[in-house]
């Protein structure tokens, strides 16, 4: 079993833990603005979100289900709440920002995410750590960076596997990327 004291910034496991700590962030900025800042604030939390939820079912839950016992129902009930997140995220996408329905539902949004953001540190990443060297999680944390430069971002819903993230990532990516361009938001 690997020692997980000596961790490097390439490390899987820092790197998703510190996108957790952002997104917790964005999600506290996002809630607290109003008018154009809360618009940018969105935009910025459902792109890293929509990126981070990538990397961690092209990187991360593939090889936990390999690596850690009985992983197999721990992967399942993540990837049920990243379908759910991302299903909400689309709904936001529609309303207005400055609403009441946005407000609660992007409230209700981040209880869910942060949840889910503890069960991963908790049930995945911690076991993770245990089990994997650090040059295993070092070649994690690169392949992790080099997903997210080519990951959607924007939500996907019905794309939480391995298999249909390599089929459909870069041509989402590719369209998400070209949408943000032509209105300015990316």
């Amino acid at each position: 079993m690997a020692e997980h004291a000596n961790q490097s910034p390439t490390d899987v496991v820092d790197f998703l833990v510190s996108q957790h700590q952002q997104i917790k962030g964005l999600f506290d900025q996002t809630l607290s603005a109003s008018g154009k800042k809360r618009e940018q604030s969105f935009i910025q939390l459902r792109q890293l979100l929509a990126v981070h939820e990538t990397v961690e079912e092209e990187i991360v839950h593939p090889r936990a289900k390999r690596k850690i016992a009985n992983a197999g129902a721990v992967v399942d009930e993540r990837l049920h709440e990243e379908h759910e997140a991302k299903s909400v995220l689309k709904r936001l996408e529609k309303l207005e920002v400055d609403s009441d329905e946005f407000t609660r539902q992007l409230a209700e949004l981040r209880g869910a995410v942060l949840d889910h953001a503890k069960h991963e540190e908790h049930d995945e990443f911690s076991k993770l750590g245990q089990e994997l060297s650090s040059d295993e999680l070092e070649n994690m944390g690169r392949a992790a960076k080099l997903a997210e430069a080519i990951a959607p971002t924007r939500p996907h819903p019905g794309v939480e596997s391995q298999v249909a993230n390599l089929l459909a990532g870069p041509f989402a990516a590719m369209l998400d990327r070209a949408r943000d361009a032509i209105v300015g938001k990316g």
